[in-house]
Parts: structure tokens; sequence; C-alpha cells
């Protein structure tokens, strides 16, 4: 009970006189009368309500009427995380007693907690708080209608999982008032997976593009301002950009195709990074990192893709697929890397049917109790051993090499061999996937073994070797053989030539052959692959963009 009581003191914590005359300077007083709406689900950019007197009811809204969130009394405050992310309001706020508030704009909060550091904390950690409690209810404006063997089903949970956006999710295969709102909504169960935004508006198969602008991740992009700086990629590394360059006053904008966090979102949890002994999962760093971002005013856009770079003019421009582009002084380039696909036949049938490449807890909940695969040596593919083997009946880690000990951290080949969970099948390969609509066996093959071997296992995940994701810069700047961007002292003299380089200078620590275009991360060549190396290029090259930007 004093646990529960505690959390609840940080998440509705009353403002003291002296934090309530400073918030003052910053906003205007307002009569109010009971009954009245503040904002509705669906506002976006709501203002940020002091209750100075009266109450305030905070309720979502659902079929046939409302479910209370909470109520705001006296020195109280509205409002959770998308104050500052800019999002689409999730609940209504309505006038439960008459009396007078305080109301400050969104742009005059994101000062607040700029500047005042005392108040910051405090709204900061509720913030968070609200929102994580609106995740565990289920409290949001989203309805997910879908299918455990649906592909589209698992895309659309882990792309508002890792967004951090509250949803509720309805199985057509085990829930009963599936029936009734797929005939409200005159929908077809072959139509799953299904979005329900706000109860009006209803997605088939949608892509993440096509629920990011349903739900209001983005705010629209001026494409006519000249940023200072864009980071192509939301994960450490380009958080890590975001952070510092706004903090030190930079106009920076994040463009990310998926969800913060990049590779390291999907791992299970973290536990060789610095200041986290317990250890952290990717998604909770990855919305850490985000939400410090968003703090000091940098604009992370989801779903933006970047589709190529204009390499021939200052400023450069930044085209995105499906239209518009992004003009800038600097970039940053942390577009990391991806899992490389087996030569496998079936692969394309099965993936989101058997076939991962993240073990979050989605995925966790979908193999509970039975066997799996994973393939891969390095450390995701260790993280993600130890973290299933807590859930499922046994872990099978599949890897080419004759050992772990060249790619993988000690601390976690020693979990695996402590495991009675975990097998380690060494100097092993895939050779096929069988089944029909799903995975359901999967054949491997021993290098020691005279035949192959057949299991019945229906889950497979695949956190092989990484291909960078520099098709977009390609003919821009110079890549290396296997086009991961060269950078620095890397650069040779023919590399610049052929960019035609011509500063005086020769290119800074993790500048490209580009001048003011730097990589950071998985995607440079010759980088650590590690979440802690990444976070620390990421920060390091802000003081080097601060130069190109003085130049």
């Amino acid at each position: 009970m004093a646990e529960t009581n505690d959390r609840r003191a940080q998440m509705f914590p009353p403002l003291s006189p002296a934090q309530i005359t400073r918030l003052s300077k910053l906003g205007r007083r307002r009569s109010v009368k009971k009954g009245e709406i503040l904002f509705d689900q669906g506002d976006a950019d709501p203002s940020f309500f002091v209750v100075l007197t009266g109450a305030i009811e905070i309720v979502q809204p659902v079929e046939g009427g409302e479910q209370r969130v909470t109520m705001h009394l006296p020195h109280e405050f509205t409002g959770e995380i998308n104050m500052l992310t800019g999002r689409r309001s999730l609940v209504r706020g309505r006038v439960a007693e008459d009396g007078e508030l305080l109301v400050i704009d969104s742009n005059a909060l994101r000062t607040l907690v700029q500047t005042d550091a005392e108040v910051s904390e405090l709204l900061m950690r509720a913030f968070i708080l609200r929102r994580t409690a609106l995740i565990a209810k289920a409290q949001g404006d989203a309805t997910l209608v879908g299918s455990r063997h649906s592909a589209g089903t698992l895309r659309i949970k882990e792309f508002l999982t890792r967004n951090g956006h509250p949803y509720t999710y309805l199985d057509v295969e085990r829930d009963e008032c599936v029936q009734a709102l797929l005939d409200r909504f005159h929908v077809q169960v072959t139509d799953v997976p299904v979005l329900i935004c706000r109860g009006e508006r209803v997605l088939r198969n949608p892509t993440d593009a096509e629920v990011a602008e349903c739900l209001g991740f983005n705010r629209a992009i001026d494409e006519s301002v000249v940023r200072d700086l864009v980071v192509v990629g939301a994960g450490p590394a380009g958080l890590a950009a975001a952070v510092y360059g706004a903090s030190e006053g930079l106009d920076v904008l994040v463009l990310e195709a998926t969800a913060p966090g990049g590779q390291a979102g999907s791992s299970s949890k973290i536990e060789n990074y610095l200041g986290f002994p317990t250890g952290i999962s990717g998604e909770a760093l990855a919305g850490r990192a985000f939400t410090q971002a968003e703090k000091f005013g940098a604009e992370i856009s989801i779903t933006r893709v970047a589709k190529s770079l204009d390499c021939s003019k200052l400023p450069y421009s930044i085209a995105l697929e499906g239209g518009g582009a992004i003009q800038a002084r600097a970039v940053v380039i942390a577009t990391g890397a991806r899992y490389r696909k087996l030569p496998l036949a079936e692969l394309s049938r099965f993936e989101g049917r058997g076939i991962y490449y993240g073990a979050t807890a989605v995925e966790a909940q979908l193999c509970e109790g039975e066997a799996v695969v994973i393939v891969g040596g390095g450390n995701s593919a260790g993280q993600a051993a130890v973290f299933l083997a807590r859930s499922v009946r046994h872990v099978h880690l599949v890897v080419r090499a004759e050992g772990l000990a060249a790619s993988m951290s000690r601390y976690l080949i020693r979990r695996i061999e402590e495991s009675p969970s975990i097998t380690l099948h060494t100097r092993t390969e895939i050779e096929a996937l069988l089944g029909k609509d799903e995975l359901q066996e999967v054949r491997w093959r021993d290098a020691a073994k005279p035949a192959s071997e057949t299991h019945a296992i229906r889950h497979l995940f695949l956190m092989t070797g990484a291909s960078p994701n520099t098709a977009w810069v390609k003919g821009c700047i110079a890549l290396d053989a296997k086009d991961f961007v060269k950078t620095g002292q890397d650069l040779l003299a023919d590399d610049l030539k052929a960019a035609h380089w011509q500063l005086q200078r020769a290119p800074y620590l993790l500048e490209t052959s580009l001048p003011g275009v730097f990589a950071v991360g998985d995607v440079r060549s010759g980088s650590v692959k590690r979440v802690a190396s990444a976070v620390g290029e990421g920060s390091i090259c802000i003081q080097l963009v601060h130069k190109v930007l003085a130049d």
C-alpha cells in the first residue's frame, strides 16, 4: 500500500504555492463552470491546466459512455507526455466543480521544462508515469482487432508498443465481443488487422505511416524552414545527437522510419550499459531518450523516411518518401543497420507468422511455453536467448561459428552456459522452414553430424549479421566495400577527390566525404556495434556540427 501511495504521489503531485507563482508568469487565470470541456480526445497541442480552485475530471471516451481516469484537485495539474511530444490528447478533460484554473499553452510549457529545473523534474516524472499507466491499462484512442496468426497484426502491435502508444487489442479467435464491433464498423474478419482510431475512423491492414497519421503522431513539417541539423534515424546514436543538439540550442529535426530505438529498441534487456546495473530494455532506454530529446525542443517525426540526399548544393536537401523535402545546414546519418535475411525459400512467407527479428514482450507472449530457435552469435541474440528462456520451454541458439567468444560479451556467454533452458548449437545452419500457413517445423544441419535434423518448432528469431541502411546516400558520400559510411581518417585521398572536397581542412572525426554531413552508430564504417559507443558518437558529433555551422 505504501508503494502504491508513493507512486500515486509521483503521478499526481500538488504544486507548491511558490511553484504556482512561477508558473503564473507563463499563463493566464481562467474561471470555469462545471461541465465545461477543456480538451477532448484527439485534440492537438492541448493547453496545460493547473487547478487553483475547483476540480477537473479526466475520462476516456468509450462506447456508450466514459471511463474515469483520474480527478485533479486544487494545486494539481493536467497532462501526460503528449504535452511535450505534440501528439494528440488521449483523454477528455472536463470541469467537475466550478473554480479557477491557470492556463499555459504548450510552447510556454516546453520553455518551462527547459528552464525551471525543480518544476521540470516534477512534471517530467508525472508525465512519464501517467503515460506508463495509460499503456498498462490500455486507456487510449486506438483499438486493434487482429489475429495471433496474422503478420500484419504483429507488425502493428510492435509499432504501437515501441512508439509508447496505449491501445486495446481484441483477437478475432478469442474475444467474444469482436463480432459486434466488426458489424458496427462494417468490417469483415478477412480485413484484419483493423485499427479503429478514436472510435470513428477505420483502417484495414494499415501501413505504419497510415497508423501514425490516424493517431496524430507527428506535427506538420514546415518544409520552407532550413534546419540547423537534421538527424536521419532515431536509434541510440541519433537520439543522442538530438538530445545534445537541441539542449545546446540547435534547431533539430529527427526523421525516423519506424520507432525510436532502432535495432537496440528491440533488445529485451541491456545489462552492460553504463549506469544501469540491473539492466534496461531497449524499449525503455529509447523511450527515455525520446522524451529527453522532446524536452529540449527536438522535433521527432515518425514514419518519415529519407529517400535521397541532394549533395549538389547548400543547404542540403533530403527528399522524403511520399513527397516533400527537408533542408538542413548539417546532417547526421544515423540510419543504422538491419539484420540480414537468411537465403531460405520460405522465409518471406513466414515472416510475422513464426519468424521474428526482435525479441520483446510482444513476441515472448506469442511463444510462451514453446520451444524457439534463435539464429545469431552477437549480443542481441544472446540477450534474446536469456530473456526468452524465462518464459519459453526451451531455446535453441544456432550459430555457424565454433563458439561465441569472438562475437558475444562474456557475461551473456556465462548466462547461456549456465541456463538449462538454452542449448547452443555451434557449426550449425538452418536448411529449411516448413509449414502451411504458419511456421511449423525447422530443419537444421550440424556440420559434425551426418544428417540434418527436423524439429517441430513454430518460432524462429533471426539475429544474424547486419547490412547498413545507406541506399539513400549512395553516389553522394564515400562508402566502404560493405556499404558502411566512411568517416574521418578512414577517408582516402581518392574518396575526397571523387566527392569534390574543396575545404583546406581534413574531414573531422565523424564527418563523411561531404562537409557538414556526419555518420554515427552502426551505419558508420568501423564502428563498435554497442549501444554505449553509439550514444557516445551521437553526442560527440554535435561538437563537430557546431564547428561546421560556425565556419
